[in-house]
């Protein structure tokens, strides 16, 4: 019964590390569901986040009670974080003697994750789980991100009954947007002076590109990406792009000053990292917000905030905000690659970004984690179609070996490039298994400098001359590790043969069945990490 509700639902891919407690439910397979092995629930749930946020529909992942809901708790935390719908089947030990606690009881698996999971159920009887299953891949569908059901592994060997199943076999959800719903915002826009729009994950599909770009050149207005994006909200080499806010309070009030009217269009109000005092803006900046995520929504400090899809509201405000006459606000960044390093000079992460920017093709998807180079990654190499780019909305590592697997998966049309720092990579390299053996055609780009450089970074600007507790680890070879988990490797040592094998690989990446990994030496960047 339940595996026909998967069918039914599309969720006829499954990501998994199995344990005992599953072992009823993944012995003998119907053909038509495809089982795919992680070596790790870390890579389970970011292969499955992938998967979800390309296929923009609910993803399945198996977990092994206690010790593989413990371990995908940081992955399942990002999947939430970053919208990723998903149903999650946690196996617990035989229902007819949990009171007696025996070997691999799941204690309170209900708590484990949450609050991440937007969904949880332990069913009551084994004849609720088909029922449960279907309630989960609702919620996840219509909250965007995990649910959990949790399911006793005699269950699934247990007969069914006649009792209908709790939950609609197809919802459609209204997307129009009345036009009383945006008269505020269109009164807004219409007498601001200089008005400016950010964008955010929130915004990242065609639909939303189209209509912001539509209404960003009806006002003439810069458009800025949030800060620490997990996903762009607008096409950055258009003119009217701005570039990033930055994080720190400060420099957001420089960027914004002289606008009179700040909307927000999926993206917060406004991301932050290390603390500052003083307000957001400089007085008289009135903002407002647009986000289909009610906690978006009710924590952002604003003057009005509308909920509604973001795409819907946007085409609403196009047709009815005057257009403003006039030279822009903004005449759009304009991004500079660095000359190549001389012979002998060591690598920089910029010079390889700067490397990539100038070859990789427009529908790329580029999954970023690597936190020391990301404001050369943002400065270097735009996202120029949606879902161009993808990061960890959460910030802990482990996201984008095993998401950039699941990205190419569910999008085989689509060129992907993973770039990645090694200290990142070792979080989630369990995922070069997956993609070998199911030869996925991705291309991972691993910057390595042999040390955490970003947290080397936050040392030195803690304090002057600042040192940092922990040591590098020069000796860990990612090639070695990609070759020892059966993924081809190459170790690149300067830039005629960085420049040779991307020449060779990136006019075929859409076609490529067999991932890649560039293990790349690259000289630690100097200087403070500001995000």
């Amino acid at each position: 019964m339940t595996f026909d509700l998967l069918r039914r639902h599309g969720l006829t891919t499954m990501f998994a590390n199995p344990g005992s407690t599953e072992i009823p439910l993944l012995t003998d397979l119907p053909d038509d569901l495809n089982f795919i092995l992680a070596l790790h629930e870390g890579s389970v749930i970011g292969m499955a986040t992938g998967w979800a946020i390309a296929n923009e529909q609910p993803a399945l992942a198996i977990l092994h009670t206690t010790a593989g809901l413990g371990n995908a708790v940081g992955a399942i935390a990002t999947a939430r974080l970053n919208r990723a719908p998903m149903v999650i089947l946690v196996g617990q030990q035989d229902r007819r003697h949990l009171a007696f606690e025996p070997f691999l009881t799941g204690h309170r698996l209900d708590d484990l994750a949450r609050p991440y999971p937007v969904w949880t159920g332990e069913p009551a009887r084994a004849q609720d789980v088909p029922g449960a299953v279907a309630r989960a891949w609702h919620a996840a569908r219509d909250l965007r991100g995990p649910a959990v059901v949790i399911v006793p592994m005699d269950d699934w060997q247990a007969p069914a009954d006649d009792l209908e199943i709790p939950a609609p076999a197809r919802l459609r959800r209204a997307d129009a947007v009345a036009a009383e719903t945006v008269s505020e915002l269109v009164d807004l826009l219409t007498g601001a002076r200089s008005p400016a729009l950010v964008v955010g994950a929130g915004a990242d599909g065609e639909r939303a590109w189209a209509a912001l770009t539509a209404l960003a050149e009806r006002l003439g207005c810069p458009v800025w990406q949030e800060a620490f994006s997990a996903r762009a909200g607008f096409p950055q080499d258009h003119p009217l792009f701005a570039g990033f806010l930055s994080p720190s309070r400060a420099e957001l009030r420089k960027q914004l000053a002289g606008h009179d009217v700040v909307v927000s269009v999926g993206a917060p109000v406004f991301r932050q990292y290390q603390y500052e005092p003083g307000p957001l803006v400089e007085p008289g900046t009135r903002l407002a917000i647009v986000t289909d995520d009610p906690d978006e929504a009710h924590r952002s400090p604003v003057e009005l905030a509308v909920l509604a899809s973001p795409a819907a509201v946007c085409e609403l405000l196009a047709e009815q905000v005057p257009a403003r006459s006039g030279d822009p606000d903004a005449v759009g960044r304009q991004i500079h690659l660095p000359a190549p390093p001389e012979p002998g000079v060591p690598l920089r992460g910029r010079d390889v970004l700067a490397a990539l920017a100038a070859r990789l093709p427009r529908e790329t998807v580029l999954v970023e984690e690597t936190p020391s180079s990301r404001p050369d990654l943002h400065a270097l190499v735009p996202a120029r179609t949606p879902l161009g780019f993808l990061s960890a909305a959460m910030g802990g590592l482990g996201f984008a070996l095993p998401a950039a697997v699941g990205v190419r998966m569910a999008r085989p049309d689509r060129p992907v490039v993973a770039v990645v720092g090694d200290g990142a990579s070792l979080y989630g390299i369990q995922a070069l298994w997956s993609a070998a053996h199911y030869r996925v055609g991705v291309l991972i780009v691993v910057l390595a400098n042999g040390r955490y450089a970003v947290m080397d970074q936050l040392a030195r600007g803690h304090s002057a001359g600042g040192s940092p507790a922990w040591p590098g680890f020069e000796e860990v070879s990612v090639r070695g590790l990609a070759h020892a988990l059966g993924c081809p490797a190459v170790r690149i040592n300067n830039y005629d043969q960085l420049v040779r094998i991307l020449d060779d690989t990136l006019p075929t990446l859409a076609d490529r069945d067999e991932p890649l990994v560039l293990d790349v030496a690259v000289e630690a960047a100097p200087g403070t990490y500001s995000g």
